[in-house]
């Protein structure tokens, strides 16, 4: 074969393997296990002009020996208008599931940029976001963290193009406590890199995200030697702390009269209060009789039950023989049907003002949950828009707004007491408890009580406070809500800044 046709023979196969490998990574949907993309931006926030960057990339997550077995997305946040930033508050935010991306409150609450949607949370088009006037941006930054399978958040190949096995991935980030430990090791890195350990650091935590940052506390100050001023828990979950039997039943009460208020079923001398007068006489009854009267069960005498059943009718909604059919027991499945069941309507299970319609009005659980597909209906156009166009990330993987994760390990979840003893090991660490009324899922009066436990001792009590807000499981949907509790979360961070050399210890 003569030298020119063999070089190129030898030119074409080269030619065609390049070709063969590029064909190979476009058939590939990977994510990139450390990238970031830094954008420049300026807004408008309680009337004044703040400066600021998002980076935007993911941070990958080691394993023991070093090697890098998933990555996390994220969105930081940083106010570039002022001089010094080492002082500066760092809000590190997480939402639940588990299984769930950061994005409910990236563009609804705390961010700068939120949904297109009414001022009472409805979904509107065009699809997409606006500019947040009311975000804590102004007074801190703020890092929006998806665990690992949300958002673009995934498990990594090995060298060899091997992955975690099903177990292995469970046994490292599906459950409560291996997605607190892993989670504490990636927030080091991060703070690290980012150069924010001077900052007064800050964990915000939505639904089951409660449980993460309330385990997140201790672990942080116990492995990674990182103290907090204080966490958030919006609408949280029991964080361990029980709450079955007569206390489970009779919390919802307080619940069931804001849904009945807000519906105009209650009786005509409730429905002309104000909503917190009703609730203050509702949560009076609930812990000094409600309580009381459930835990008697089939012995309670007639006459007591009898009243009893006047009672939680009127303050519910219900009729007499609902409840009464109910052992004074009613499971919020029967509540979400049976209120609106005269007009043809059911309520949503985490905000009990979106309105569904089942195929049949009877049966004692609705069809669907009406506000998550109108949640879902304006956040999921909103973010995979925002991301790539405002933020100028690209990729080809797909947002998850649920991720898999499942099953999920749900055992020695001691998170509230963890919670607690974090606060007694940092005097600086304070808790804020924010809440809406109208939430059926994670309810008000259970975040209170959850609140009321977790420090049986009361000495920690004034560095415990809670927020009540006329919406649901996302309050900051509502416009006048989101203006409120970012206002709460404002002077939250502020009230909790140490004094210039204030020394974290108990006086004598």
């Amino acid at each position: 074969m003569p030298i020119k046709t063999f070089k190129i023979l030898v030119f074409s196969l080269i030619l065609f393997s390049i070709q063969l490998v590029k064909a190979d990574e476009l058939s590939t949907r990977n994510i990139s296990a450390d990238s970031t993309v830094v954008t420049q931006h300026k807004t408008q926030i309680n009337g004044n002009r703040v400066s600021y960057s998002a980076t935007t990339g993911t941070q990958p997550v080691w394993d023991e020996q070093g090697d890098a077995v998933a990555t996390l997305f994220f969105t930081y946040y940083k106010r570039t208008d002022i001089k010094n930033s080492s002082k500066r508050p760092l809000v590190i935010s997480f939402n639940g599931g588990p299984g769930s991306a950061s994005v409910w409150m990236h563009v609804a609450y705390t961010g700068p940029r939120i949904l297109n949607i009414d001022d009472e949370g409805y979904p509107v088009q065009p699809y997409g976001v606006q500019t947040n006037p009311f975000s804590i941006l102004d007074v801190a930054d703020i890092v929006f963290v998806n665990p690992v399978n949300t958002a673009y958040s995934r498990v990594l190949k090995n060298k060899d193009g091997a992955i975690l096995s099903q177990e292995q991935q469970k046994s490292m980030f599906f459950g409560v406590n291996a997605d607190i430990k892993y989670l504490a090791e990636w927030l080091n890195t991060f703070v690290t890199r980012h150069e924010r350990w001077t900052s007064p650091k800050y964990l915000i935590g939505e639904s089951y995200g409660t449980t993460r940052v309330s385990g997140l506390a201790l672990e942080l100050q116990n492995t990674q030697w990182m103290y907090l001023n204080g966490v958030v828990l919006v609408s949280p979950t029991e964080i361990g702390i029980e709450r079955e039997g007569p206390v489970e039943a009779a919390n919802r009460l307080p619940y069931f009269a804001a849904t009945a208020w807000h519906h105009k079923k209650l009786p005509a001398d409730l429905q002309q209060k104000d909503l917190y007068d009703v609730l203050a006489e509702v949560e009076d009854y609930t812990v000094n009789a409600y309580i009381p009267a459930i835990a008697k069960g089939g012995f309670i005498s007639s006459q007591e039950k009898q009243s009893t059943i006047k009672k939680v009718a009127r303050y519910s909604g219900l009729s007499e023989k609902a409840v009464e059919q109910s052992n004074l027991d009613i499971s919020t499945q029967f509540f979400w049907k049976e209120l609106l069941r005269d007009e043809g309507k059911t309520l949503g299970r985490l905000d009990s003002r979106y309105l569904g319609i089942d195929k049949k009005e009877t049966g004692d659980r609705p069809d669907y949950w009406a506000e998550l597909s109108s949640w879902l209906h304006s956040f999921t156009p909103a973010i995979n828009h925002y991301i790539r166009t405002e933020l100028n990330y690209k990729t080809d993987m797909k947002y998850n707004m649920f991720g898999p994760v499942r099953p999920w390990d749900n055992s020695n979840d001691n998170t509230g007491e963890n919670l607690r003893l974090a606060m007694a090991q940092n005097p600086y660490l304070n808790v804020l408890v924010q809440a809406g009324y109208y939430d059926g899922a994670t309810n008000y009066f259970d975040a209170k009580y959850t609140m009321w436990q977790l420090d049986p001792s009361g000495k920690m009590k004034d560095r415990l406070s809670f927020k009540g807000y006329r919406s649901g499981h996302m309050m900051y949907l509502r416009r006048d809500d989101l203006k409120q509790s970012n206002n709460d979360l404002r002077e939250f961070i502020l009230n909790t800044l140490a004094g210039e050399n204030e020394a974290a210890r108990y006086p004598r």
